[in-house]
């Protein structure tokens, strides 16, 4: 077990690219101990410099791992690129010439829902509003039709249960939006989400699977791409070339992570987070980044094994079976550097990704140090 530990250890420290003196960071000893724990079983690890892109630590930094959540940061790039994160989406219901029939029309809002908690809670459109509406026109009715474009398929499904055994839904899918709205005789309601930036937010901080593949279709759509896998790859693949970033490697079947057949490299996502940084056009998504020990998936991480780094890595958290992966920022005083790491080699047990989530936190706690307060000496008061 000795000489394994040694020939792990001797590997990382011979795969590390250490400062040069010109750095103001070094790394210390703790940090590529905690890198090349057996715990995190062989990760891809980057870590830079956001100011000179310059790589401070580095180990299998250009092997192709399968990203967990931590792919969402290249969704919410894409989609803070193709599309307007100041508009938001509306979800419209009309009256048609038929009684009891109705016409449903949106633009594909990922953001629908079906749980007034949800919609109180974090602004999000409550469906059933719509549907309320259409029932009101002929009350008692047991069933009436639906005619819907620029809805998901799976959510007027779920909608259906939601009705069931107080009226039933009769479902049809329009070929177009033109074929839907020619039925259209008077509009009843329509309801808006918040605006896609505050969506995205949300997708971000508490990891939302279903938004962020969601938002990635509408994207590679919004760019002339297909709305599949491969169509999102096409897509990430231009968004990243267009930003510099290196694409070898990139294998893409979701915008979600969950696929553990999706490959992207440490170093793409740590060059990514190091473009996107302080750039306007990208501020969603560094704004919703969880931040360690305070908010989001991050909320009850640090705070136990590495408090020291509580509100210093703000960063976004994966994990699927076989992975376990953090990308963001670390404040290290003045600066804030960038990290990603992928352990995509974990044993699939609880066990064994608490194991890697805390060693970690605690390899990040050894840089991370919160900013110098500033005296009123200094500020001449």
């Amino acid at each position: 077990m000795r000489s394994k530990l040694g020939l792990v250890a001797l590997t990382a420290i011979l795969c590390t690219q250490l400062l040069s003196p010109a750095h103001a960071l070094s790394v210390p000893n703790s940090f590529i101990k905690y890198a090349s724990s057996l715990n995190l079983a062989n990760p891809g690890i980057v870590l830079m410099d956001p100011t000179t892109s310059d790589v401070i630590y580095s180990t299998q930094p250009d092997v192709g791992r399968a990203p967990a959540s931590v792919m969402k940061l290249l969704s919410a790039t894409l989609a803070s690129t193709a599309l307007d994160l100041n508009s938001s989406f509306h979800t419209s219901i009309s009256t048609t010439a038929e009684p009891d029939r109705y016409v449903l029309t949106g633009d594909f809002d990922p953001w629908l829902t079906l749980s007034a908690h949800e919609s109180i809670k974090f602004g999000a459109a409550l469906s059933p509003e719509l549907i309320n509406k259409a029932i009101a026109q002929t009350p008692g009715a047991k069933r009436i039709v639906i005619d819907y474009y620029g809805l998901y398929d799976k959510d007027l499904e779920e909608l259906k249960k939601f009705y069931r055994g107080r009226v039933y839904l009769s479902i049809n899918k329009m070929p177009s939006l033109q074929v839907a709205e020619a039925k259209v005789v008077e509009p009843i309601s329509t309801i808006t989400s918040p605006t896609i930036s505050d969506i995205l937010k949300f997708t971000l901080l508490w990891s939302d699977n279903t938004k962020a593949d969601r938002l990635a279709r509408l994207s590679a759509k919004a760019l002339g791409f297909t709305p599949d896998a491969s169509g999102i790859k096409l897509a990430f693949e231009k968004v990243l070339t267009d930003l510099g970033i290196t694409t070898e490697g990139l294998e893409i079947y979701d915008g979600s992570g969950l696929s553990k057949e999706n490959r992207v490299t440490a170093r793409t996502i740590a060059e990514l987070l190091v473009k996107i940084k302080d750039k306007p056009e990208f501020a969603a998504v560094y704004e919703g980044l969880p931040l360690a020990g305070i908010s989001g998936t991050l909320q009850k991480r640090f705070v136990v094994d590495a408090p020291t780094a509580v509100g210093l890595v703000k960063a976004k958290t994966g994990w699927i079976n076989g992975t376990v992966s953090l990308a963001g920022y670390v404040t290290v005083g003045e600066d804030q550097y960038v990290f990603a790491i992928i352990a995509d080699h974990i044993k699939p047990t609880e066990l064994r990704r608490k194991a890697a989530r805390e060693t970690i936190d605690k390899m990040l706690a050894t840089i991370a140090k919160p900013k110098p307060a500033i005296s009123t000496a200094t500020l001449g008061g």
